[in-house]
């Protein structure tokens, strides 16, 4: 795999992290946006995952090449929420099975363990066998199916959900 290194995303990476989204934009139902970003669009996207605290973004670089990221995000915006990231990967198409997706869950989920994060959900459109695979490998475990819940490329497709404890968070609040 040669010498990937797993590292905080920075502004620098911006226009490969766009690249390598768009792609999946353009080309796949995996991520719901139907429309390609600009750099300066998709920078309060990289803004709000700072390299501390429980939204975070990761990137994998080979060399000056970025092979993929994982990010923590967010999962609603009420407070309540606070406690619960939505987590993400994505790796360059070609490099798919090279093991990079796992790394940078290792490394994510590695960042996260002295935050106070208590639950970590993840989304996978349907069908994406690989997807479900890794998530599950992670100890991920689904909840549920969103049946139908977008349209992309002219058909419907569903989103299964599923859910990690990261036990970071005191469930007395």
């Amino acid at each position: 795999m040669g010498d990937v290194v797993i590292r905080d995303g920075r502004e620098a990476d911006l226009g490969a992290l766009t690249r390598l989204y768009n792609e999946y934009v353009r080309t796949t139902p995996i991520t719901f946006d139907t429309e390609p970003f600009t750099e300066e669009a998709r920078r309060p996207w990289l803004h709000a995952h700072p390299p501390h605290g429980p939204h975070r973004l990761l990137v994998a670089e080979d060399g000056d090449r970025i092979l993929g990221y994982a990010t923590s995000s967010a999962f609603r915006p009420k407070a309540a929420y606070s406690t619960s990231v939505e987590v993400t990967v994505y790796c360059a198409p070609d490099a798919g099975g090279r093991g990079i997706g796992t790394r940078l869950y290792e490394a994510l989920f590695e960042a996260l363990s002295g935050e106070d994060v208590h639950r970590a959900y993840a989304g996978v459109t349907q069908p994406n066998e690989a997807s479900v695979r890794l998530h599950t490998r992670f100890g991920f475990r689904p909840i549920g199916t969103y049946h139908e819940v977008g349209r992309k490329f002219g058909r419907y497709h569903d989103v299964a959900w599923f859910e990690k404890d990261l036990g970071g968070a005191d469930s007395d609040g």
